[in-house]
């Protein structure tokens, strides 16, 4: 959904307005109020995280969407920084530990327990990404979330309420589509035909990146239209195949390398080529797929840290989109981040094992 909220947070009174980012979020995606509660606190511990640790940081606030519509919008709660880092992380989770002096240090527990899903990335000297998602329903007490194989984080040029970027995905038998569109310019128009592009994949997640495109085409041309990048995964077969079209950005690693996988010039919607070609290449339990739009820096690093790179998928695309710009050097666009991995949970993927 194209509606996102982002809080930086400098000083006290920012903590606030992440807690009222977090109730506004629930309150569109339809929340009870128990979770509303629940994602408050998320979003007041993590801020307030940002003040006394690392010096200020960014929060972010994004409606998730279910693959297939059988279950209502969660919201997932983002914090972002560059500050020190933390050297103990599962020391940090632990009710009672904090470096904080007079800090009673129940904040990342309290995450814990409050999400459905609670991930934590920190490197000392280079800072933290934390990721909550607060779904409709709680977890049963002792059960761990469901692996989730795609996640993303969509920011807004200038801080506005709307982003012309979306991504999401469906699955269909054994196959595992990811896409993400950059609606053309920005705001509410720009908003409506990449959310579009969204609802066109989960209402036919069966077809082929190149026969979805053909038919997003034909679509979108009620709207501005949209540059699109479709990857989808043959399970069974295991192969990931790609096709994009418009400035839309894709990266495989594999092994120990990255792979650029290149999208063909034109909007779906408005200018359609004639061939779209499709790449095809292996999809190994160690692959990682980056899709991203042009909001993010041309000459983004991807992301090398095997412990990251371990990590959910919405803590990987948080980080590359920290680590692609800096306070002084923030995104100048819409800008989305959606990643794309096997399920090869470890501690580090999942914090609550």
């Amino acid at each position: 959904m194209s509606r996102v909220w982002e809080v930086p947070v400098h000083d006290s009174t920012r903590v606030r307005d992440a807690r009222i980012a977090a109730r506004e979020a629930c309150e569109q995606a339809g929340l009870a109020p128990g979770r509303t509660a629940d994602a408050e606190l998320v979003a007041t511990e993590l801020a307030t995280n940002l003040l006394k640790h690392a010096g200020g940081g960014l929060m972010v606030v994004n409606l998730v969407e279910p693959p297939t519509g059988e279950a209502a919008t969660s919201v997932q709660v983002y914090s972002l920084d560059h500050g020190p880092g933390i050297a103990d992380v599962g020391a940090a989770q632990r009710d009672g530990w904090s470096s904080a002096t007079g800090s009673l240090g129940a904040g990342l527990g309290s995450c814990l327990r409050s999400a459905n899903s609670f991930h934590l990335y920190s490197v000392p000297g280079r800072g933290t990404v934390a990721a909550a998602r607060i779904d409709p329903e709680p977890d049963r007490r002792g059960a761990l979330a469901a692996p989730v194989p795609a996640g993303g984080i969509t920011v807004a040029l200038a801080q506005a309420e709307q982003c012309g970027d979306a991504w999401g995905w469906a699955r269909s038998g054994g196959l595992l589509t990811l896409l993400l569109a950059d609606g053309l310019g920005h705001g509410a128009k720009a908003a409506h035909a990449s959310d579009a592009a969204v609802a066109e994949l989960r209402s036919a997640p069966y077809l082929p990146p190149g026969e979805l495109l053909r038919r997003l085409h034909t679509v979108l041309r009620r709207t501005r239209g949209a540059a699109v990048a479709v990857a989808q995964v043959d399970e069974e077969r295991a192969e990931l195949s790609f096709a994009g079209v418009g400035n839309a950005g894709a990266r495989l690693r594999t092994a120990d390398s990255w792979t650029s996988l290149v999208s063909h010039p034109g909007i779906v919607g408005a200018y359609f080529p004639s061939n779209v070609p499709v790449r095809r290449m292996p999809w190994r339990r160690d692959s990682l797929l980056v899709l991203h739009s042009d909001g993010l820096p041309s000459r983004w690093h991807p992301p090398e840290d095997p412990l990251l790179l371990a990590h959910d998928p919405s803590v990987v695309a948080a980080a590359i989109l920290r680590d692609a710009g800096s306070p002084a050097r923030p995104v100048r666009d819409d800008t989305s981040v959606a990643v794309l991995a096997p399920d090869r949970r470890t501690s580090a993927h999942d914090s609550r094992l």
